[in-house]
C-alpha cells in the first residue's frame, strides 16, 4: 500500500494526463517530492515529457512557451512558499494572453496553515482571478478531472496539493497508471458573424494572436492589413509593412472604418487611430482575462466577413505608398555607418525558413521587427510569437526555449531580444546535462541598456543628465563570459555581413549571437524614420 502523499501525487499526475497535459516543467523541492517521483515514473512510461529547471520563474515561462506553440496546456510544478510566488509573472502573462497553463503547487497540510510552519503561506487563491484554485487534500480523481476539464483552456488553473509526511514513495515505482479517456463533448457556441458592406475606406488591424481570419478578411475585402509581427497573419499581398509610418500621413487620415483582430499593443499610431471619433471600429472578440477593448467600439462580433470585395483602388494606394516608404527606409539604414537594430531585426526575419519559429522580445526588438519584416508568402508561414499579454521582458529566453522544445526538431528556431531582456532571464540558459537542448539561435541586440526609453518622453534632451541613472541603466556586462558560464556557444558580430553569416551557419543546440549596436543615436535614428513619407 502506498503512502497517502504518494497516492495523492499519482492521482494528480493521472488527472493531468487525462486532461491532455503532455509537457510538464518541474522546479525541484522537498514538499513537492511526491509529485516529482510520480512525474518521473509517468515520463519513464512514456505518458509525458518532463523538463527540470532550477528556478520557478524560468520554469513557469518555459511552460508558457510550450503552451503557446502547441495549443495544449503545459503544467509547471513547484514546492511551497516563495516558490509559488515566483510563478506569478508567467501566470499573469498566460492569463492576459489566453494561453493554457496548469500550475501545480505543493503545500503543507491545512492544519499547519497559520502556525508559522516552515515554508508555509496561504497559497489558496494566491493568483487571484488569474488562475482559479482547487485546494486538493484527497485523491479524488473525478474532482480533479472535473475542475481541470471544465475550464476552456484560455486561462491558467491552479491545483494546490496538500502533501503530508512521509514524502517519499515506499514501493518500487509506478507504471504511470491508466489514463482516463478525455470524453468531453464540446458544443460549438452560436457564433455571431457580422457581414460588412463595402464602401467605407477600411483597414484591418491584426494584433497579437489575431490568426489567419484577419488575413482572410483583408483579402476578401481588398483592404490593407496592418499586422503586428506576432499576429500570425503577416502573409500575402495585402500586408502593409510600413503602416506605422503611413498612419501619420494623409492616407491614414482618410480611414473611415477599422476591423480589429487580436490584441494590438505595439503602436501609438494604431492606438490614436482606434481612438478617433470619426472612425467606425468593428471588434472581433479575442481571448484573455480582459477581453474588452481599451477604446470605443462601434460593434463587436465573434467573426466578420465580407460578401463583395471593395474597390481595389484603396488597397493599391496603400501598396504604392508602402513600397515608396519601404525603399526610403532601406536606403536610410544602408547609409548608416554602424549596424542598426533595425538591420538586425530584418536579418533575423529573413533567416527564418518556412515552418520555422521566431520568438521576439518586448521593448525595441518587436517594434524594429514590425518595420523590417517583409510579408511572407501565403503557404510559407513562419510561427512568430511574443509575450504580448502584458508585454513584459521577463522570462523571454525561457519562453523561447519552451517554444522551440514544443516544435518539431527539424524546424529552425530563433529568438530576437534586447540585452536587458536577455539579462533578465539568465537562468533560462542553465540546463542540466540530461535536459534536452533545442536548436535555438538567440540574437541579442546589445546597446548596453534600456534604449527604448530614449525614444519616449523620458529620453528628451532636457532629461539627459538623469537619463542613464533612471532609465538607460548601462550595465557593461560581458555576455561572452556569461554564456561561457552557462556553457552556451557565443559569437559577437559588429556588421550586417557578419550577422547574416552567423545566422546561416548555426552551431546546433542553444547558441547566442550578440549583435553590438550604438545606444547614443537611437532617438535620432527613430526621428529620421518617423519623418519618412511616400
Amino acid at each position: 500500500m502506498t503512502t497517502p502523499s504518494t497516492a495523492l501525487a499519482r492521482t494528480v499526475v493521472t488527472a493531468l494526463r487525462g486532461s491532455g497535459v503532455r509537457e510538464v516543467v518541474l522546479a525541484p523541492g522537498s514538499r513537492n517530492a511526491p509529485l516529482s517521483f510520480a512525474l518521473y515514473d509517468a515520463a519513464q512510461a512514456g505518458g509525458l515529457r518532463l523538463h527540470t529547471r532550477i528556478d520557478e520563474r524560468t520554469a513557469g515561462f518555459l511552460a508558457l512557451g510550450l503552451g503557446k506553440v502547441t495549443g495544449r496546456p503545459a503544467a509547471v510544478v513547484c514546492t511551497s512558499g516563495t516558490a509559488v510566488a515566483n510563478l506569478l509573472p508567467a501566470v499573469v502573462e498566460a492569463a492576459h494572453a489566453g494561453v493554457p497553463l496548469v500550475v501545480v503547487t505543493a503545500d503543507r497540510p491545512a492544519r499547519l496553515r497559520g502556525t508559522g510552519a516552515n515554508q508555509t503561506t496561504d497559497q489558496v487563491g494566491i493568483f487571484g482571478a488569474f488562475a482559479p484554485t482547487l485546494d486538493v487534500a484527497a485523491a479524488d480523481l473525478d474532482e480533479l478531472l472535473g475542475f481541470v476539464r471544465t475550464h476552456d483552456w484560455v486561462r491558467p488553473v491552479h491545483l494546490n496539493v496538500q502533501l503530508d509526511d512521509p514524502l517519499l514513495p515506499d514501493d518500487d515505482g509506478w507504471d504511470g497508471g491508466d489514463v482516463p479517456t478525455w470524453a468531453v463533448t464540446l458544443q460549438a457556441p452560436d457564433r455571431d458573424v457580422a457581414e460588412l458592406a463595402p464602401g467605407p475606406r477600411t483597414v484591418v488591424v491584426a494584433g497579437d494572436d489575431a490568426g489567419p481570419p484577419a488575413r482572410q478578411l483583408a483579402e476578401s475585402g481588398s483592404w490593407p492589413l496592418l499586422a503586428e509581427p506576432s499576429s500570425g497573419c503577416r502573409t500575402g499581398d495585402t500586408v502593409i509593412r510600413t503602416y506605422r509610418l503611413l498612419l501619420g500621413t494623409e492616407l491614414g487620415d482618410r480611414i473611415e472604418r477599422v476591423v480589429v483582430f487580436g490584441h494590438p499593443t505595439l503602436s501609438r499610431p494604431v492606438s490614436r487611430l482606434l481612438a478617433r471619433d470619426d472612425v467606425e471600429v468593428v471588434s472581433v472578440r479575442h481571448r484573455g482575462t480582459w477581453p474588452d477593448r481599451p477604446f470605443a467600439v462601434s460593434s463587436e462580433h465573434d467573426g466578420v466577413r465580407v460578401a463583395v470585395a471593395d474597390d481595389p483602388a484603396w488597397l493599391e494606394e496603400w501598396r504604392l505608398a508602402d513600397r515608396s516608404v519601404g525603399r526610403k527606409l532601406d536606403r536610410l539604414l544602408a547609409v548608416e555607418p554602424d549596424l542598426t537594430p533595425h538591420e538586425v531585426a530584418g536579418a533575423v526575419s529573413r533567416s527564418v525558413p518556412p515552418g520555422g519559429l521566431l520568438v521576439v522580445g518586448a521593448s525595441n526588438p518587436v517594434r524594429d521587427l514590425d518595420l523590417m519584416v517583409a510579408p511572407y508568402e501565403v503557404g510559407g508561414r513562419r510561427k512568430v510569437i511574443a509575450n504580448r499579454g502584458l508585454a513584459g521582458i521577463d522570462g523571454t529566453t525561457s519562453t523561447a526555449i519552451g517554444a522551440a522544445l514544443g516544435r518539431p526538431r527539424s524546424s529552425r528556431a530563433f529568438a530576437l531580444v534586447g540585452d536587458v531582456t536577455f539579462l533578465h532571464d539568465t537562468t533560462g540558459l542553465f540546463l542540466g546535462p540530461r535536459e534536452e537542448r533545442p536548436d535555438l539561435t538567440i540574437v541579442v541586440v546589445n546597446d548596453d541598456g534600456g534604449s527604448i526609453f530614449a525614444t519616449l518622453e523620458q529620453g528628451a534632451p532636457e532629461h539627459a543628465d538623469r537619463f542613464d541613472t533612471l532609465f538607460g541603466t548601462p550595465h557593461g556586462v560581458d555576455l561572452a563570459s556569461l554564456c561561457a558560464a552557462a556553457r552556451v556557444p557565443h559569437l559577437r558580430v559588429d556588421s550586417l555581413p557578419e550577422l547574416e553569416q552567423a545566422l546561416l551557419m548555426p552551431n546546433g543546440g542553444i547558441e547566442v549571437v550578440e549583435a553590438r549596436v550604438r545606444r547614443d543615436n537611437r532617438r535620432e535614428l527613430d526621428e529620421k524614420i518617423r519623418a519618412l513619407t511616400p
